[in-house]
């Protein structure tokens, strides 16, 4: 099978490495990277391992026209004007899915949306869970949520990874994709508590809250609540909060330690952290929809208006 990934970043490029037998075809608006890797088949830029003999390089959006499927795995912020770029040489037949994690900056609106609404494709999917790209390139056991309306769609993504990977498969697309993006969100919180100097107990007790808050934000979406036990849910929650591979967390601890401003715009600056648009557009979202979410309030205080980091412990301990 001909697949095509859209992004030529870690992670787009840690799935490519769970397709062995099929041709990976990355594209990137990079002509330089994709010039040296022509010359000698590496991406040392991106990951000092041996590149997959399946897998190959374009900087030419036509070249998707040989694709059985596409997979669009950028950062969120990029989704719309790629999906611009794609619309003149996309064939509406072919089957979409979405790797990327988070809403439209600009509008809060859910990435799919943006898909359907650019290049309407007669098939789209997500794929979210539990998954960092280092662990993905080594192969580890790992597991991931497919969201469809098409079960034969559902199929054919299944079809295409390895087998350690585990899928299972759900129609909830809105919130498979929601429970995706607002963990980046959960995770910083957990990392500004580790930097107030907090322990396993009271990122414990924040990831149970949250997990209470988003179930209730997904009803609220008229999204099927029972999403937040997926491996897109608990799963990716459980993994962003936890771990320092997490940028996300990472950042939050900056932010709990209190360093300085400049330090903190410096690691947004290098890292992609893709909690922090996502927490600006989330609020958007609950805003538009006028819906009261009082945790992603704290965090967009702390992160956004630069609050006192300890509004967050304050809030947990509040009594109802």
């Amino acid at each position: 099978m001909n697949i095509t990934i859209i992004g030529t970043g870690i992670y787009g490029l840690s799935l490519a490495f769970n397709m062995t037998n099929h041709n990976i075809l990355m594209w990137s608006e990079n002509p330089k990277l994709v010039s040296n890797f022509n010359k000698n088949h590496t991406l040392k830029s991106i990951i000092n391992k041996p590149i997959p003999n399946n897998i190959s390089l374009t900087n030419n959006l036509e070249d998707i026209t040989s694709a059985d499927i596409i997979i669009i795995a950028t950062s969120a912020k990029y989704i719309s004007n790629i999906c611009l770029e794609m619309k003149p040489f996309y064939n509406k037949s072919i089957p979409i899915c979405l790797a990327s994690k988070g809403l439209d900056l600009n509008t809060g609106s859910f990435l799919s949306d943006i898909i359907k609404d650019i290049l309407k494709p007669k098939n789209i999917s997500i794929i979210s869970g539990p998954t960092f790209a280092i662990d993905l390139i080594n192969k580890e056991p790992c597991s991931l949520s497919i969201s469809s309306n098409n079960l034969k769609t559902s199929n054919l993504i299944k079809s295409i990874f390895d087998n350690n990977i585990k899928l299972r498969t759900n129609n909830d697309i809105y919130g498979t994709e929601l429970c995706g993006s607002i963990k980046n969100v959960i995770a910083i919180a957990a990392g500004i508590l580790e930097g107030l100097g907090y322990n396993e107990s009271t990122r414990a007790f924040l990831i149970t809250e949250a997990l209470h808050d988003i179930k209730e934000l997904l009803e609220k979406l008229e999204c099927n609540p029972k999403t937040i036990l997926s491996y897109a849910g608990i799963g990716d929650l459980i993994l962003t909060c936890n771990s320092k591979k997490s940028r996300n967390y990472q950042y939050g601890i900056l932010l709990g330690k209190k360093e300085p401003k400049k330090k903190i715009t410096n690691y947004l600056t290098n890292n992609t952290t893709e909690g922090y648009d996502t927490l600006i557009a989330i609020k958007k979202l609950i805003k538009n929809r006028h819906i009261n979410i009082p945790i992603i309030t704290i965090i967009y205080d702390i992160v956004i208006n630069n609050k006192n980091p300890e509004l967050l412990s304050e809030f947990l301990i509040h009594k109802d």
